[in-house]
């Protein structure tokens, strides 16, 4: 049973972000093998974790369009799904990309300062395949890189057996499938820290990318954060989180099975409800017992609603939108109906990564078909950073041009010269000085 308490009564450590990484030695110990001696590494990581011997990683592209033309044969649903769900967050990845304008501006006569938007030229992206092989995380992570305008999308994802009995690379047929659908331009079989090691340093075969995005284990998530610098990661993501603010006018069947979406995930991924009706907070616990008896998932989400889910009864919705900004959960629904008070709490939230608007809108959408990226950031990070977008795979430079003997130049001049005098930097003021002679 989920537990309900007092806003007042919530322990502050609730509203600290939770740390599932820690230092691992074994994958800094894997990360420098894998740099060291690249291939080598990687075939006896693969053997060791994934207990498949592999001779090469990289999957054909013959394989990865033969996965794609079975699904289309044997789930056109399925198939169907993935191009529609890839249509939509293709088209939303490149309305963003419009927002990041290149432009030049003369600050003063004669000098012309700007910036440009570039691409990086390599993107990694990794998407995992244990109890769930996440084939929609293919669409959230090699879209936005396309959009932006990547020459190169380097996939890498566990390995599976081979089921022509050959030791030819092989992954989860579907991940190959959606990694053929949505332009991926190399998919590797190689999973955990040796796959991020390997996009990060590159071996004979595996190319050394420029930004690595995706989520993961614990093991891949402190392999992304050891080699940030490197390389650019988007995040370090740790379990899901949804919070939901609800009032009287939401319906406890859609409220519970929205907190169950997030609690089937992982036993540790936190489900939360923050309300101001006592009666609504008996009703979604209710359901939550009567929704969970016949989920499939049954084990992992009663162990997140028991464990980590929590109903926080709150004087006032100007209460639930304080705890929902403590919190910076990942995603951020307001079950109420339309209106000047809903506008109103939604202007108080500023923390978080995906925010959902009314009963209408479920999170789930977010996770699949809406075009939004449900690549967002967890553990409170939400206060200090948005979710995955055509922004991480895009590099923000500025320029600079100038005219001779004009009076913004000779300004700038001898303003540098100046400062480099009170640094002490001689030659830092004599490259000023020496344009006004």
């Amino acid at each position: 049973m989920i537990k309900i308490q007092k806003y007042s009564e919530v322990s502050p450590d609730f509203f600290s972000g939770r740390n599932f990484t820690g230092t691992i030695e074994s994958v800094q110990t894997v990360l420098n093998d894998v740099k060291s001696r690249g291939n080598a590494a990687l075939k006896e990581y693969s053997e060791k974790f994934d207990k498949i011997p592999l001779e090469n990683f990289e999957v054909s592209q013959e394989t990865l369009k033969k996965a794609a033309d079975k699904m289309k044969a044997e789930n056109k649903a399925l198939f169907d799904a993935i191009s529609y769900s890839y249509e939509l967050c293709f088209r939303f990845a490149k309305k963003q990309k419009e927002c990041f304008t290149d432009f030049e501006v003369e600050l003063e006569p004669g000098l012309f300062t700007g910036q440009k938007n570039i691409a990086v030229e390599k993107a990694g992206v990794y998407v995992p395949a244990g109890r769930f092989p996440l084939v929609s995380t293919v669409v959230m992570t090699v879209t936005p890189a396309k959009a932006a305008g990547a020459r190169e999308i380097v996939l890498c994802t566990p390995p599976r057996v081979n089921p022509d009995g050959s030791s030819a690379p092989y992954a989860d047929e579907n991940i190959m499938a959606a990694a053929y659908i949505c332009g991926a331009t190399k998919v590797f079989a190689l999973g955990g820290a040796q796959a991020i090691a390997a996009m990060a340093f590159g071996t004979e075969t595996v190319p050394k990318v420029d930004v690595i995005v995706g989520p993961g284990n614990k093991f891949v998530a402190e392999a992304k954060r050891l080699v940030y610098g490197t390389v650019g990661i988007d995040m370090v993501a740790g379990p899901t989180e949804v919070f939901i603010i609800a009032d009287e006018s939401a319906n406890p069947a859609w409220v519970a099975a929205d907190l169950l979406a997030q609690a089937e995930h992982d036993v540790v991924a936190q489900p939360i409800l923050a309300t101001t009706s006592k009666k609504l907070a008996d009703e979604v616990a209710a359901e939550i017992e009567k929704q969970l008896a016949t989920l499939s998932t049954f084990e992992t989400a009663s162990k997140s609603i028991e464990n980590c889910g929590l109903i926080i009864l709150c004087d006032s919705l100007d209460e639930a939108a304080e705890a929902a900004n403590r919190k910076a959960p990942e995603h951020l629904e307001l079950a109420m109906n339309s209106g000047a008070e809903r506008d109103r709490i939604a202007a108080l939230c500023h923390n978080y990564g995906s925010l959902f608007l009314g009963h209408g809108s479920a999170e789930v959408f977010g996770d699949y078909a809406a075009g939004l990226n449900h690549t967002l950031p967890t553990s409170s990070s939400a206060r200090f950073t948005g979710g995955l977008s055509v922004r991480v795979f895009l590099k923000t430079v500025t320029t600079l041009r100038t005219v001779s003997g004009s009076s913004g130049v000779l300004k700038s001049a001898q303003t540098a010269a100046v400062l480099g005098d009170a640094e002490g930097l001689a030659a830092h003021a004599r490259a000023a000085r020496i344009r006004l002679e």
